[in-house]
């Protein structure tokens, strides 16, 4: 089901069938994935089969014309500079006039997000010059789904702390942990079905380095890190031969540095993972045979009390135990509990099956916005005699900011300082 509008500040929004009904998919974020190359960006295939490999994805044009200005894309083995529309539909292209506006006599690549339902002609300018197109929705990264929670999460950590609250605190005090849990599910559920879907695509191995990867990256290096995941499988970091050089020379569009905080430096988390595969160059693998270990028998009435659930496992001991024997010691601190939090239990669940809500619920909660920990400060669901915090709640958090009917604004574009 895919139906589209326009919202109050004219933009168009795509409303597509999610995991638990509708979502809106606004072309604003769809220009964000152009921007920061959040698809294969070398090797794609044209609707007229010429290959595509973007070199710069432009200047992103904020005012009237083209979306992006100046972008460098070599198409067919030729090299061409000029600018990029983007639309969900190629109808959109003559719907829209620009084949009888000056203003994009410039644009070199017409990218939509869908393919057409019917066949349509190529995309002419004004003077009748054919321009190249592309469907891009075949070359993403992650599904359109996993886009928009991420992006409405996004959105969610820059608001202010009442406004993150106010879900939680319009309940009485006694209600509002079992909602946070409820939620929680929610999002568990969500992180399982993305992982599905990344395993369908990749298979274990890769999707387990896809994701490792990534969430190195996070957040503003995130794309240049798939891009290196996608040229140089896990295989390739088990051969010496390839050296951090050419990792470096695959994400050299999109890589940034200013405003990163030095712990989390691109190039240091490259050689942090290089580091991780060669202490444990099988660590797939050494994840998978976790399974067993991973699932929590625990009655729903007992996560009630994060703590003693912690304590009766010993689940500090077994996080120890990952970053040994899984992750070779390489990351640790709150990246580490976000790498497993949000990739790798997610995945493990997704392959095997095995019960790790419980584990994934009271475990660390990784790299947190402070807005959130207020809001849950706040509503008394964590700290100060409460619960500690913890993933289950982090997250039952930002699931109920994306049911508010109006939780989110709309992302600008890329985030602050790190």
């Amino acid at each position: 089901m895919r139906r589209e509008h326009y919202n109050a500040s004219g933009g168009q929004v795509a409303e597509l069938q999610g995991l638990y009904g509708p979502y809106a998919f606004p072309e604003r974020l769809l220009q964000k994935i152009w921007l920061l190359g959040l698809f294969e960006t070398r090797g794609v295939r044209l609707t007229d089969g010429s290959v595509l490999d973007v070199l710069t994805p432009g200047r992103w044009n904020l005012l009237g014309g083209p979306d992006f200005l100046g972008a460098r894309l070599r198409i067919g083995g030729r090299e061409v500079t000029g600018d990029i529309e983007v639309h969900f539909n190629a109808a959109d292209w003559v719907r829209h006039g620009h084949d009888r506006d000056p203003a994009y006599a410039e644009v070199v690549l017409h990218v939509v997000l869908f393919e057409s339902r019917r066949e349509l002609p190529p995309p002419r300018t004004v003077d009748g010059r054919e321009v190249a197109q592309l469907v891009l929705l075949p070359w993403l990264h992650c599904s359109l789904e996993e886009f928009a929670a991420d992006d409405a999460v996004e959105a969610l950590t820059h608001q202010q702390t009442t406004q993150v609250a106010e879900a939680l605190l319009a309940l009485a005090p006694e209600s509002r942990q079992g909602r946070v849990r409820t939620s929680a599910e929610k999002r568990w559920k969500q992180k399982v079905h993305f992982a599905e879907v990344r395993l369908a695509r990749l298979g274990w191995e890769e999707a387990c380095h896809h994701t490792a990867l990534e969430i190195l990256g996070y957040r503003f290096n995130r794309a240049p890190m798939l891009v290196v995941a996608g040229r140089f499988p896990l295989r390739s970091w088990r051969d010496s031969a390839t050296d951090t050089a050419e990792l470096w020379a695959a994400g050299a569009v999109s890589w940034r540095r200013q405003g990163v905080r030095p712990a989390n430096d691109p190039l240091r988390r490259l050689s942090q993972y290089r580091a991780w595969v060669t202490a444990v160059p099988d660590w797939p693998e050494r994840w998978r045979q976790w399974a067993g270990t991973a699932g929590l028998s625990v009655p729903e009435p007992e996560l009630e009390d994060v703590a003693r659930v912690r304590r009766t496992w010993r689940l500090a001991a077994w996080r120890e135990q990952v970053r040994e024997q899984v992750l070779g010691g390489a990351v640790g601190g709150p990246r580490l509990d976000t790498l497993i939090g949000n990739g790798l239990l997610p995945l493990l669940a997704a392959h095997t099956g095995c019960p790790a809500f419980a584990r994934w619920y009271c475990g660390g909660a990784g790299e947190v916005s402070p807005a959130i920990l207020t809001a849950l400060r706040l509503a008394g669901v964590c700290g100060r005699g409460a619960a500690p915090f913890h993933e289950g709640a982090v997250q039952g958090m930002l699931q109920l900011g994306l049911e508010q009917p109006d939780g989110f604004g709309a992302a600008t574009g890329p985030s602050g300082p790190e």
